[in-house]
């Protein structure tokens, strides 16, 4: 793919952020969730490629999300397969919290893993301790290796778990461990892909959370050298079927980060709705907005944060009231 198109992508999450910011903390998951997808999917209508959604927010009947098979695009070279979250994090900006972002991964053809929407058993990890993990491993000595490979003692870790009833058990053995824990509430691709950041707070993200958003958080680690693996987590037969009709033929494989993303010509970008360790939320003034955002390729390895200063009243999309912006 070429680089051009990576400022194309971080257009299509801008306008996500633009217009689901706007229902910060107004308590209505659900129109925030459309104003985002509906300009997430105007905005792709203006890019220079031919996608098919492997990872989206539901089927075709399930309008207005972004389904799985749909084509984005204006239909063109290069062939692509495209994996969305338009809001990633529903429940915080319904409830004005921190950490929700929209964000997309975009690969060639048939590289990105088409992950069912159903759980996902995750590890995420930076670059320094690529190969040093593992679902079958021990919690504890998940740690150790970080800790060690960090030249931190476990007492100063901090594992991101989303904060879930079924994940007693594993907060119970990462506070027996000595680590640090940080709970959230919702949203771990930023987590996942914060762990990969010195700095950013945060050196490991554990737990079961979408399966979808696994291979989204994983499509960024790929490209910042990091790693991340994840196994399916049904919770009902009719799941394990769902998976198999994808091709997932075995319910309990281990998925590499390899076998997620399968190509290094991967392209993630990411735009921050609400304030979160990852990057900053929207911030409107009058009739303008600030936008952050980043956005990073998996071939050459560079990470670009961008700030944007919007005009509104220029932006057709929003001008001419395509999405729901600006009357919540």
């Amino acid at each position: 793919m070429e680089r051009e198109l990576a400022l194309e992508f971080v257009r299509v999450t801008e306008a996500a952020a633009l217009s689901a910011a706007r229902w910060m903390g107004r308590g209505n998951k659900d129109a925030a969730d459309e104003a985002a997808v509906s300009a997430m999917r105007a905005t792709f209508d203006t890019v220079q490629i031919d996608g098919i959604v492997v990872i989206g927010e539901g089927e075709m009947d399930e309008a207005p999300m972004l389904y799985i098979g749909e084509r984005v695009g204006m239909g063109v070279p290069p062939m692509v397969d495209v994996a969305v979250d338009p809001l990633e994090g529903t429940n915080i900006v319904a409830k004005g919290l921190t950490g929700a972002i929209a964000v997309l991964a975009v690969a060639p053809r048939g590289t990105l893993l088409h992950a069912p929407d159903m759980y996902m058993d995750k590890i995420a990890v930076g670059p320094e301790c690529k190969g040093r993990v593992s679902l079958d491993a021990p919690v504890k000595d998940n740690l150790k290796e970080v800790a060690k490979a960090l030249n931190k003692k476990i007492c100063e870790l901090t594992v991101v778990v989303l904060d879930r009833p079924r994940h007693q058990e594993l907060i119970e053995e990462i506070r027996m461990a000595g680590a640090r824990i940080k709970l959230i509430t919702d949203g771990d691709v930023s987590p996942a892909v914060a762990a990969a950041y010195p700095g950013s707070g945060v050196d490991i993200l554990m737990g079961i959370g979408g399966a979808p958003e696994g291979v989204i958080s994983a499509a960024a680690l790929r490209c910042l050298g990091g790693d991340f693996q994840g196994r399916l987590w049904p919770t009902e037969e009719a799941e394990v079927e769902r998976a198999r009709s994808m091709g997932i033929s075995d319910i309990n494989h281990l998925f590499t980060l390899e076998e997620l993303v399968q190509s290094e010509d991967v392209i993630f970008a990411a735009t921050g709705i609400t304030d979160g360790d990852l990057l900053k939320g929207v911030r409107y003034s009058a009739r303008r907005a600030r936008t952050h955002s980043l956005v990073m390729r998996g071939t050459s390895g560079t990470v670009r944060y961008i700030v944007a200063d919007h005009q509104l009243d220029r932006k057709p999309l929003f001008k001419d009231n395509r999405i729901k912006v600006f009357e919540p």
